[in-house]
């Protein structure tokens, strides 16, 4: 049993409710009595209790008051609040008893005893010998140290939805009463929807917590380089984020079919080869094999549980993936039974993406260091940068899109993406990274990363581009910076919501030949940390066409030293509007080589275009 300590009681108020509540049920029958002003005393007691509830917001406390309150109103010993939570089969009782000054935390079934009664018919129940009911059991009365003699309970319904029940216990005197019931009733919805709207905030303030908790762990991770150190704030990390009494990260070898590497803490050092597992072993085979979390609220109630260490009850084991690329798994273990939840399961997902991506950027950091030639390292790094460039144009109903990526001689930072966000959205990058060769390259690689991630986390357009401005200026030299826009397509309305980062403004060429600039944002990507991003929408209709590209289209140089410019740039797109998205890019490459006769380029030439049909 856990006890919880709460700051004061507001018996005061809560004794002037219990009094209206003995008046009213004082009165004869159900008759409607009235005061001075006009108000039955019920609907007295309701607006007292109104008021009460309104005193605060805070979950706990709120609770504590709602069951001094039913306990006073209805002269009982004892009363209990519980809450639905489909994700887990148990469910903390939250219970007062007079002579509290705490509330206790018990245990109960979900669906059990009279409580899972009443919320399966939707009804209020009263019995006054529950012992001899079958629907009664002893759950609740096993864990507290007095008897249960009659009790009531009802459902707690809000929005239209059972989310919980309420159960109240001994009555002082006599027998649980329909006037008990109709009291309890009238006092219900109030607390019914001053306890979910608490609910609601607690949960807005619990994912604002995560998020910021989630933006200083990939600050914190954003600089790791080394392996074995990453894996070790990766695991402090998920333990800040999550918790848990043992756990690990298991990384995946595919070629020996095993998990080659595993960092861990909380495991007795003497069971060390025990953790290193076959991909087809215990929960952690079966996450990597599914690619699918899975959560063990009761590690005995499933065989597919390794028993490493005796005091484990729960378990949780999810991906830790990017782009659908399985890198490991997280397995963390719980003394505790029923840990973990769907909730933990979506915090997991959100880190392990930001896991996966640091211990990528490790392994690639590792082969670049390793390179000892510079034609090597200018290979890896070309490696780099097209491995992150996408292999097809996306398919979007009612849009011709595609990009296009020309290597310079020399192995450049420029990038350019699709990102599928669901419900007709895609995300479209490009970016330009300053520099050359193998530091641009890792600049790109670090930059799609952060991006990605952010992208997952569903912010707005300029809050993606402020997280990842932070976490690329504390993660370059100074000096380093990545100019580049990104948007969202909305392909049902039509719509491209953008934000430029001191990149070349994007062309929007309509169907009547005039021309929108998408030049609306900020500075480039890692030069001020503090740096606030602006973004706009831009409507697209028939036949408009949008052209991102990079400064290696208009400023390829010719033998006078002429750049081929806006402007030329422009006019061929006029001509050529009518062709596909992808003979755009490949006419715009061609007239670029042929504006140079040829000659060796000495940036990279990146296009993406997107074509409203």
């Amino acid at each position: 049993m856990v006890v919880l300590n709460y700051g004061p009681t507001k018996r005061e108020q809560l004794e002037e409710v219990a009094k209206e509540v003995r008046k009213t049920k004082a009165a004869k029958g159900t008759e409607v009595l009235k005061n001075g002003s006009g108000h039955s005393r019920l609907e007295k007691l309701l607006l007292q209790a109104s008021r009460l509830f309104n005193s605060t917001v805070e979950y706990e406390d709120l609770i504590l008051l709602a069951l001094q309150l039913v306990c006073d109103a209805v002269t009982c010993q004892a009363a209990f609040i519980y809450r639905i939570d489909s994700h887990i089969d148990h469910r903390r009782v939250r219970l007062w008893a007079r002579g509290d000054s705490d509330i206790r935390l018990l245990r109960k079934e979900h669906g059990s005893g009279v409580a899972g009664w009443a919320l399966e018919k939707g009804t209020p129940l009263i019995l006054n010998d529950p012992r001899s009911d079958p629907r009664y059991n002893s759950e609740i009365a096993d864990q507290v140290d007095f008897n249960i003699e009659n009790l009531i309970v009802l459902p707690l319904i809000s929005r239209g939805k059972v989310f919980g029940a309420l159960e109240v216990i001994n009555k002082q005197a006599g027998e649980f009463n329909e006037i008990d019931r109709d009291t309890l009733l009238g006092l219900s919805d109030q607390i019914a929807i001053s306890i979910d709207n608490s609910q609601l905030l607690r949960e807005a303030r619990r994912r604002v917590q995560e998020m910021e908790k989630l933006f200083e762990v990939g600050s914190k991770l954003s600089g790791a380089l080394d392996l074995e150190n990453a894996l070790k704030l990766i695991l402090d990390s998920t333990r800040e984020l999550v918790g848990f009494d043992a756990g690990g990260i298991f990384l995946i070898d595919t070629a020996k079919n095993e998990f080659g590497s595993v960092y861990h803490h909380g495991y007795d050092s003497k069971r060390e080869s025990d953790l290193h597992l076959k991909l087809d072993s215990g929960l952690i085979g079966w996450v990597a094999r599914n690619g699918e979390t899975a959560i063990v609220t009761d590690v005995t109630t499933d065989d597919r549980y390794v028993a490493v260490r005796e005091n484990t009850c729960s378990e949780i084991v999810a991906p830790v993936a990017v782009d659908d690329q399985l890198v490991g798994v997280f397995n963390l273990e719980s003394n505790e039974v029923g840990a973990y939840d769907l909730h933990t399961a979506d915090v997991l997902r959100a880190f392990g993406a930001q896991a996966a991506m640091v211990i990528e950027r490790t392994r690639l950091h590792k082969k670049i260091v390793g390179a000892q030639a510079l034609e090597k390292q200018l290979e890896i790094a070309h490696l780099i940068q097209t491995e992150f460039l996408p292999d097809e144009d996306p398919q979007i109903d009612g849009y011709d899109v595609s990009g296009i990526n020309i290597p310079s001689g020399e192995v450049g930072g420029d990038y350019f993406g699709f990102i599928d966000t669901g419900n007709g959205q895609m995300g479209l990058a490009i970016a330009d990274v300053s520099g050359k060769g193998v530091p641009a390259a890792l600049i790109m690689a670090s930059f799609r990363a952060s991006l990605i991630a952010e992208i997952r986390n569903q912010f707005t357009i300029s809050s993606i581009c402020e997280k990842v401005n932070k976490l690329l200026h504390d993660s370059v030299e100074p000096g380093d910076y990545v100019t580049g826009v990104y948007g969202s397509l909305n392909s049902l309305d039509h719509v491209i919501t953008y934000s430029n980062a001191g990149h070349n403004p994007p062309i929007t060429l309509r169907s009547d030949d005039s021309v929108t600039l998408l030049d609306k944002g900020g500075p480039p990507f890692g030069i001020i940390r503090s740096a606030e991003f602006e973004e706009r929408s831009v409507s697209l209709g028939s036949g408009d066409i949008v052209f991102f590209y990079t400064d290696g289209v208009t400023e390829a140089e010719n033998s006078a030293g002429a750049y081929l410019g806006e402007e030329r740039l422009l006019e061929l797109l006029k001509r050529i509007r009518h062709e596909s998205a992808r003979r755009i890019c490949e006419i715009v490459r061609d007239e670029v080589n042929q504006f140079t006769h040829g000659e060796t380029l000495l940036d990279d030439i990146t296009m993406l275009v997107v074509k409203r049909l």
